[in-house]
């Protein structure tokens, strides 16, 4: 696995970007994208971007809206051992 798809892959089941969600909707997880904005041997900083879906009363999809923000990965033994919300 290279390093792009480990970022999102560890990005499709990490808890801290739902801090970004601004219409308590969820992740469309399929619309996840980022950015590797600085990069060193153990710690990487990226922008985070996805859709969220949000609900209507009824329970059908009423829209999208999208979300942004920055986490800085700590990584170790090409691992990401911690997040931090930026």
């Amino acid at each position: 696995m290279n390093k792009n798809e480990m970022i999102l892959t560890y990005l499709k089941q990490c808890k801290q970007i739902n801090q970004f969600c601004t219409q308590n909707g969820w992740i469309d997880n399929d619309s996840i994208s980022f950015e590797i904005k600085e990069e060193d041997s153990s710690e990487m900083m990226i922008n985070v971007t996805f859709n969220e879906i949000i609900m209507e009363g009824a329970g059908c999809i009423a829209g999208n809206i999208a979300c942004f923000g920055q986490l800085k990965l700590k990584i170790e033994n090409h691992q990401i051992v911690e997040v931090v919300v930026i």
